[in-house]
C-alpha cells in the first residue's frame, strides 16, 4: 500500500511540474502568433501611421482623465511628431536595421500633473535612445536597456 501511494504521489508531482495552466498555454500560443506576424522593418513600414502608446514595460498605460495617451507618427523623410501626453514633440527619427530612435527632439513646454509629466519624461527619454523595433500589422514595440514601449496602430480615418 505504501509503495502504491508513493508511486501515485510521484506521478502526480511530476505531471504537475510538466503541465501548463491554460493561461500559460494561451500566453505561449499568443507569443507564437506574434512571432509569425512580425513585419520587416523599413522606412515605408513606419511612415504615415498613427501609433498610440498602450503599455510601458508590459503594464497597461494609465491615462489621466483630462489627457490623452502619448502618440507617435513618422512622416516623409522620417520626420517624427506626436504627443508625449502633455506636450507635443517633433524630431528626426533614424532607422538602422531594426533599431530606431528620434534625434533632436523638441517639445512644447506646458506644465501638467506630476503623473503625466513622469510618463512624458520616460517616453521622450526612451524615444531619444536606440530601441530595438518590432513591428506587426497592428502593434509596434520599442525596447531599450531601460524600458519597453508598446504601441497600437490607430490610423486616422476619414
Amino acid at each position: 500500500m505504501y509503495k502504491k501511494a508513493v508511486a501515485i504521489s510521484s506521478a502526480l508531482l511530476l505531471s504537475a511540474c510538466s503541465t501548463m495552466t491554460s493561461n500559460e498555454a494561451a500566453m505561449q500560443n499568443h507569443s507564437k502568433v506574434e512571432q509569425s506576424d512580425i513585419l520587416q522593418v523599413n522606412e515605408s513600414a513606419l511612415q504615415h501611421h498613427h501609433w498610440v502608446l498602450t503599455q510601458i514595460d508590459g503594464k497597461p498605460l494609465t491615462v489621466n482623465e483630462h489627457f490623452n495617451a502619448p502618440t507617435l507618427e513618422v512622416g516623409e523623410k522620417m520626420a517624427a511628431n506626436g504627443s508625449a501626453g502633455c506636450n507635443n514633440f517633433f524630431g528626426q527619427s533614424e532607422l538602422d536595421g531594426n533599431n530606431f530612435r528620434i534625434e533632436q527632439i523638441g517639445a512644447t513646454m506646458k506644465m501638467c500633473p506630476d503623473d503625466v509629466m513622469l510618463t512624458e519624461m520616460l517616453y521622450l527619454k526612451s524615444l531619444a535612445q536606440w530601441n530595438q523595433l518590432t513591428l506587426t500589422a497592428n502593434e509596434m514595440q520599442l525596447k531599450n536597456a531601460e524600458h519597453t514601449l508598446t504601441f497600437t496602430l490607430k490610423d486616422w480615418v476619414n
